[in-house]
């Protein structure tokens, strides 16, 4: 049993002193008592649970120095603020890691010695080095705890190979308890941490996953800057943090949100200490709403009241995506969270993958299993986060708190389909995995199917009157309905429990729903380029209003109406509703110049139609354009100005041909002019440039495809209809 301070120890007393709140959460008290008891004892509890305290308040009561393995610098220099606030003197807590320097870890050393110190942070790297081991024999260390224990198993979604090293250093320092705690821990990880850490007679303590104040929503990954920006200007002052897998995604989105008036700042590994330092404090401190990060931030951090987590990208885990989720709302105050979802990150992902060893390919690939199950799932999404941590829910205790919840599916009878899958599941002799199940049910012909043989079972193709996706529905739902479990130790192969068998024998009526199919999704978050097709206008009657004094327009200028605005733009503005020439200018492919030469009569047809029909303008989808990715642009502009031949232009900014004439379509079309007969006059012979220029004239369309059919047969190339289009739209339009 440990020797604490004070004897008895009154611990809601101690908890009222240090941290002043009257009363434990959850668990909390008994963990405590379990770790002053000196037994091994083990924490899963949510992010917001109160994990912390677990550790902080029986280190303060107790004789000795606790041991704290922490993964980040970040994280520690946090808690060690928080504690030194709670427990008045700056000894109280310390942290040992690289970035002190010999007289800061001395000043640590005596404090420890002297017993002033109650909570030592270490990072798991600092625990190998010999001067510290030999330290910690010689002082008296109350216990250790291992935060962020997932770290320590393979199948945690921040495998770190450094902690798997943690026990034998814990033995060669001395016998004292061990107190293991995360956030986030499926059965299998759960196991391994056990196993690792040898706290096979460990006292589990594993709160409840489920956070029932926040909201999940996943979207199609779709215009996601706009849609981002919608969000957060619906929220204003709120603090939230979006994540992002790429740093350069990070510095992107953080810049467009500060061009679009929003207080963002980029957080990822690839800036320098201090500057994270900053940007960490200024968001805590509120200087700024919003933090836009990879993982590399969050990890620890204590804001309560974080009101939105959006994610760019699906992450490669549902452990990640649950923790990172878990950073809004932690004081029980509305929390969302948003994720976007595209199968091309996905792909991503996978990619990233094909460098790393078959087995941890094989982990990885699980992992993105669940996240993709997670996102297509159109069951509640609280059942199936809290199925795949181990726990049990009824999704009627969702209370609309997720998408799927809130707008519900259109439920059918899959009995039979059920009946089908774990028939399949059986068929395959339970050693596959999902994947190969659909192949077999759709009759998918490829090289596993064909040398198992399974083309030649009996149930190949007898369900390829259903899609893949309807496929991956069912056995999802099978899987958290209890019929079939995944074999963890195996990758995930399918295998029918007791209820699977039995449902076989008595098959009952099942209430099932169709995923959600996300295929028509999209990254490009730039402006759609000139003769990029859009889809349909967001209010037709306006759009067909817009056409017509399009035409007029240009009728009165004796040009077709593309030269004035192109449909995109149109469409574009059937969504934003600009009311003047300054929101004009934000509208795909007008800019300034267009916005100033035609931009009045549209700019007052449309507040016309706003005031008489009341329409409620989304106005936070009016999005600005970070400066900095037109300075190319400029470059082009200016270069144009100085007739330089366009060959030399792309070879300075690195562009082929193609994407320069895209850049410089894109100026034209937004209203700028750009004068390069000087170019195509040496290029192109005179009587094809009037030809193009004829064509352009009576075309009702500007687009390439029906360009080339039109004059390719005079052996037109579509580089010369490209470059004379260009001169016509600018000469006549700009």
């Amino acid at each position: 049993m440990l020797e604490v301070a004070e004897s008895p120890v009154h611990l809601s007393e101690q908890l009222n002193h240090f941290f002043g709140f009257s009363s434990f959460k959850g668990e909390q008290e008994s963990i405590i008592t379990n770790i002053l008891n000196g037994q091994d004892t083990f924490v899963i509890m949510p992010t917001g649970g109160g994990k912390s305290l677990c550790y902080q308040l029986p280190a303060l009561i107790s004789e000795g120095t606790a041991i704290i393995v922490s993964p980040l610098i970040a994280l520690m220099k946090n808690q060690v603020d928080s504690i030194r606030n709670f427990g008045g003197a700056t000894g109280i807590a310390h942290f040992m890691n690289s970035s002190l320097n010999k007289s800061e870890i001395a000043q640590v050393k005596a404090d420890i010695t002297s017993g002033v110190t109650k909570l030592l942070y270490v990072a798991p790297e600092s625990l190998t080095k010999d001067e510290n081991v030999q330290f910690l024999k010689e002082i008296n260390i109350s216990f250790f705890a291992i935060d962020e224990a997932h770290c320590i198993s393979e199948w945690g979604h921040d495998f770190r190979p450094e902690y798997r090293r943690l026990r034998p250093i814990i033995e060669a320092i001395g016998t004292v308890p061990i107190m293991a705690l995360t956030a986030t821990a499926t059965p299998k990880v759960q196991q391994d941490i056990m196993k690792n850490l040898n706290m096979n007679e460990a006292t589990l303590f594993k709160s409840s996953f489920n956070r029932d104040n926040l909201y999940y929503e996943v979207r199609p990954k779709k215009d996601v800057v706009k849609e981002i920006i919608r969000f957060i200007r619906l929220h204003p002052g709120k603090s939230g943090i979006i994540y992002c897998l790429s740093r350069k995604k990070v510095e992107e989105i953080a810049e467009t949100l500060v061009v679009n008036g929003i207080k963002a700042l980029p957080y990822h590994a690839g800036l320098d200490a201090s500057t994270r330092a900053s940007h960490q404090d200024k968001f805590l401190m509120e200087e700024a709403d919003v933090i836009v990060a990879t993982i590399a931030f969050g990890m620890g951090i204590d804001k309560p009241d974080v009101r939105f987590v959006i994610h760019h990208e699906m992450p490669k885990s549902l452990e990640g995506y649950y923790q990172e989720t878990g950073r809004a709302g932690r004081d029980g105050g509305e929390g969302m969270c948003l994720a976007f979802y595209s199968y091309d990150d996905i792909q991503k992902l996978e990619k990233f993958l094909k460098n790393k060893h078959v087995a941890e390919q094989e982990i990885g690939q699980q992992l993105l299993a669940e996240t993709i199950g997670y996102a297509e799932t159109s069951m509640c999404r609280r059942k199936f986060i809290l199925h795949y941590f181990g726990e049990e829910y009824n999704e009627s205790g969702c209370n609309s708190m997720c998408d799927n919840c809130r707008h519900p599916k259109k439920k059918f009878d899959g009995m039979e389909d059920i009946c089908q899958a774990l028939d399949a599941v059986l068929g395959v002799k339970e050693i596959f995995k999902d994947k190969h199940i659909v192949h077999v049910l759709t009759g998918a012909i490829n090289s596993t199917v064909k040398s198992y043989k399974h083309d030649q079972l009996e149930l190949f193709g007898k369900g390829s009157d259903k899609s893949p996706l309807h496929w991956n529905s069912v056995i999802r739902q099978a899987v958290v309905q209890g019929f079939l479990e995944k074999e963890i130790e195996n990758y995930g192969t399918l295998k029918l429990t007791t209820a699977g068998h039995d449902f076989l024998e008595n098959p009952y009526e099942i209430m099932i729903t169709e995923d959600h199919d996300y295929s028509d999704t999209d990254d490009d978050d730039e402006i759609i380029a000139a003769g990029g097709q859009g889809g349909g206008a967001a209010d037709e009657t306006l759009f067909a209003m817009l056409k017509d004094l399009t035409r007029k327009i240009a009728k009165k200028h004796n040009m077709p109406p593309y030269v004035i605005f192109q449909e995109q733009s149109l469409i574009d503005m059937t969504i934003q509703y600009p009311l003047n020439i300054n929101e004009l200018k934000q509208i795909s492919g007008v800019g300034a110049g267009k916005a100033e030469k035609y931009g009045k009569e549209f700019a007052q047809l449309i507040s016309d139609y706003v005031r008489d029909n009341e329409i409620d303008r989304p106005m936070s989808m009016v999005v600005k354009s970070v400066v900095n990715k037109s300075t190319q642009k400029v470059h082009i502009i200016q270069s144009v100005d100085r007739k330089i031949a366009l060959e030399d232009i792309a070879s300075q900014r690195g562009l082929s041909m193609d994407q320069l004439i895209e850049e410089m379509e894109a100026i034209v079309y937004s209203g700028t002019r750009l004068d390069i007969g000087y170019y195509i006059d040496d290029v192109i012979d005179e009587e094809i440039q009037e030809e193009i220029i004829d064509y352009f004239k009576s075309s009702e369309t500007d687009s390439m495809t029906v360009a080339v059919k039109e004059l390719g047969d005079n052996e037109i190339g579509e580089l010369e209809l490209r470059l004379v289009r260009l001169r016509f739209i600018s000469e006549n339009g700009n």
